[in-house]
């Protein structure tokens, strides 16, 4: 984006990637406050995982909110580094907890709403990233376009998410949930690197 006025056309993808986020925000709210609820109810670390990275997740749309209205790039630096380091909070005390459950092999009970969350993601969350790419590439914002890669990532935790949950719930594998969990944290510890180095697709 360069400093010369905005014509029509930027403003109104200005207006989109605005609403873009903040759906992203908001579904991501409520995308966590589900999850942790449903894992904390039944013993689930792969829903929880799921649910905290939705919530660092929201704060990548934030920061989109943020320089879009144009703030200075340094405190918008320093705002993607905070993401960053809880990226790699997120990570360590998912691995932590992941491991504990794998030795403990604690009862992890078939959680329907999980299912129907994790389902839900899958179908939603690809749409909504590609209308961000798609803003983001016209609109020559290479945040954007990053933070359309954070929400399609947020669609494959879905599917690994889904997959856990699912094996739980079919055959009974309670380690399958603490796996899926180990893979949120990987995913998440992965994020937190891209988000720090400022990476995108078009690098």
């Amino acid at each position: 984006m360069t400093d010369a006025p905005p014509t029509s056309r930027e403003k109104l993808l200005r207006r989109r990637a605005r609403r873009l986020a903040r759906a992203t925000v908001a579904y991501n709210i409520v995308e966590a406050t589900v999850a942790v609820a449903a894992g904390a109810v039944a013993g689930s670390i792969a829903l929880v995982s799921f649910g905290g990275d939705a919530l660092i997740e929201s704060l990548s749309a934030l920061v989109i909110l943020w320089q879009l209205r144009g703030v200075h790039q340094d405190r918008e630096a320093r705002a993607l580094r905070l993401i960053a380091l809880s990226f790699f909070v997120l990570a360590a005390s998912v691995t932590v907890e992941s491991l504990h459950s794998l030795f403990d092999e604690p009862a992890v009970s078939t959680s329907p709403v999980g299912i129907a969350l994790a389902t839900t993601s899958l179908v939603l969350m690809p749409v909504l990233s590609w209308a961000k790419r798609r803003t983001g590439t016209e609109l020559g914002s290479r945040a954007v376009v990053a933070d359309s890669r954070q929400t399609l990532l947020c669609a494959y935790l879905s599917a690994v998410l889904l997959v856990g949950l699912l094996t739980n719930a079919w055959f009974g594998w309670g380690w399958a949930d603490p796996v899926a969990a180990l893979v949120i944290a990987a995913v998440a510890l992965q994020e937190g690197r891209e988000t720090w180095r400022g990476e995108t697709d078009d690098d």
